[in-house]
């Protein structure tokens, strides 16, 4: 399972498998049963998540108490309220598993001596970072430009992975919907 995280690595950054052996020393591996919370809002927020097998998402509770899904991850993905993770601050959100979920942790200053002794891993970082930070921003496009229907519709073609994995609820707070107004998307496609 750890060879994954070692190829994923690699598709960032040049890396070398004898050096791997010492960078697995700085992660603790962690299995969480589905609907688990691995983060609760108001606690610290001392810890990145790479999923290795499962599904997470971060939410938050709003005013109303209603949840709202922020992100998704699944293999190979990353997940921490990257805020509060680097001034060791506390979280307003929640992470949770979807799914049964095996996922490597580093806390932030495990992350940093692990950045001084493998340089080549700051690459690797960046790169995450500037994926996430796109997605980020494309996700707001699309609430911008989409109308809801769309918007689940787009969700649904670009991630087949989590539209299978997901519940629909999770989906519709992701997308700012109502599981009845995604029931009815669906039902409308199929007649």
């Amino acid at each position: 399972m750890l060879i994954q995280f070692l190829e994923h690595i690699k598709k960032f950054t040049e890396f070398e498998q004898e050096d791997f052996c010492r960078v697995q020393d700085y992660f603790d591996m962690e299995m969480y049963h589905k609907k688990d919370i691995i983060l609760s809002a108001g606690s610290k927020c001392n810890c990145n998540y790479y999923v290795l097998e499962g599904c997470l998402h971060m939410y938050f509770t709003g005013e109303n108490g209603i949840d709202r899904t922020v992100q998704f991850a699944i293999e190979n993905w990353w997940m921490t309220d990257n805020l509060a993770y680097q001034k060791g601050e506390t979280t307003d959100f929640n992470i949770q598993a979807v799914e049964n979920t095996t996922l490597l942790k580093i806390t932030a200053g495990r992350q940093e001596k692990l950045l001084r002794e493998f340089p080549a891993l700051e690459t690797y970082f960046r790169k995450i970072y500037e994926i996430a930070y796109g997605a980020s921003l494309m996700k707001k496009k699309y609430i911008f430009d989409y109308s809801k229907e769309e918007m689940y519709y787009h969700f649904t073609k670009s991630f087949p992975q989590f539209a299978q994995r997901v519940p629909q609820y999770l989906i519709a707070s992701f997308l700012g919907l109502t599981p009845e107004y995604v029931s009815e998307i669906r039902a409308k496609k199929r007649s």
